[in-house]
């Protein structure tokens, strides 16, 4: 089976069933596992976001999407040659990858067209149901029970520790910097399951701008700073961004040094395979006399003031 991946989500789920070898392009936030990096580049971003501020970019991003309804170019050119029997694509967010009338019209070129895997989740469930209708789709479905089946004994395990009388801590994970995003879809499932408690997160929905000062009334106990796309470089750069805005010294986290960036593309807003790595990684910071993280060393850091 030839298999093109527009997701780094479903590429990630591709080489984690063992289909490595049966993908042959990508887009080009596909990055991992290291060998999808050697693969053909057929999505690309429109616009050059380079040097932006995270304001900037919002303000480019929403005028492309007003003026143009894409984010994403297509190379059909790759995409014909790599002739592909699936297609994995999605149709949650106009900011994540190509979705609606760019599949469509990407599908015009290619005869006999291939399959359409669309990929929609809005929660850990719906994480391993994509996992299930890859492997499904691809022959591989023993495969997909045996990482569904991990996926869930890893998240259980982490859950069965923070429901034995923990403290949950008051948390705000930012999605994005500037404006402030709230987290969203899948990810206060993750904080809930790491025994943490954000009252300002949106479980199964998207992830909304919400005012400075409703972080400041919310006062967390553990703020972390996961940009959605950045790895922990970027997000280091927008932590420390934050201590400008008014009031700033104020928030619990900041005083008791519990401030974190977070490598956000690897463990929390890509909805693959590492999203219980993610959870174990939110348990740590907010319980880390209980919970060790034995994971990469660049996945988060702590922000001093």
């Amino acid at each position: 089976m030839k298999i093109v991946s527009f997701l780094p989500a479903a590429t990630e789920m591709a080489y984690a069933l063992g289909l490595g070898p049966e993908v042959r392009a990508v887009s080009h936030e596909c990055d991992y596992p290291a060998d999808a990096k050697t693969k053909p580049v057929v999505v690309h971003l429109a616009l050059d976001l380079t040097g932006l501020s995270p304001r900037e970019i919002d303000e480019h991003v929403s005028r492309q999407l007003h003026e143009r309804g894409t984010l994403y170019e297509v190379d059909e050119e790759i995409l014909r040659a790599a002739q592909p029997d699936l297609l994995i694509t999605q149709n949650l967010c106009q900011v994540c990858a190509p979705s609606g009338t760019e599949v469509t019209r990407a599908l015009a070129g290619l005869h006999p067209p291939p399959e359409v895997l669309w990929m929609t989740p809005r929660s850990l469930e719906g994480i391993l149901e994509n996992i299930r209708d890859l492997g499904d789709h691809a022959g591989r479905a023993p495969e997909a029970a045996r990482l569904i089946e991990g996926i869930r004994a890893d998240l259980a395990a982490v859950r069965s520790q923070t429901a034995r009388g923990l403290p949950r801590p008051r948390v705000f994970c930012m999605e994005w910097a500037d404006p402030v995003f709230c987290a969203g879809h899948w990810v206060p499932e993750m904080i809930e399951i790491a025994g943490g408690e954000d009252g300002l997160a949106r479980r199964g929905t998207d992830s909304v701008r919400i005012p400075w000062e409703d972080v400041l009334r919310w006062a967390p106990e553990v703020l972390v700073v996961a940009p959605c796309g950045y790895h922990l470089s970027r997000a280091r750069e927008e932590a420390h961004r934050l201590q400008n805005l008014p009031g700033w010294e104020t928030i619990p986290a900041v005083r008791q040094g519990r401030v974190y960036a977070v490598d956000a593309d690897s463990y929390v807003s890509r909805p693959g395979p590492r999203v219980a790595q993610g959870a174990r990684l939110f348990a740590h910071l907010f319980h880390p006399d209980t919970f060790s993280w034995s994971g990469p060393a660049d996945a988060f850091e702590r922000i001093e003031s």
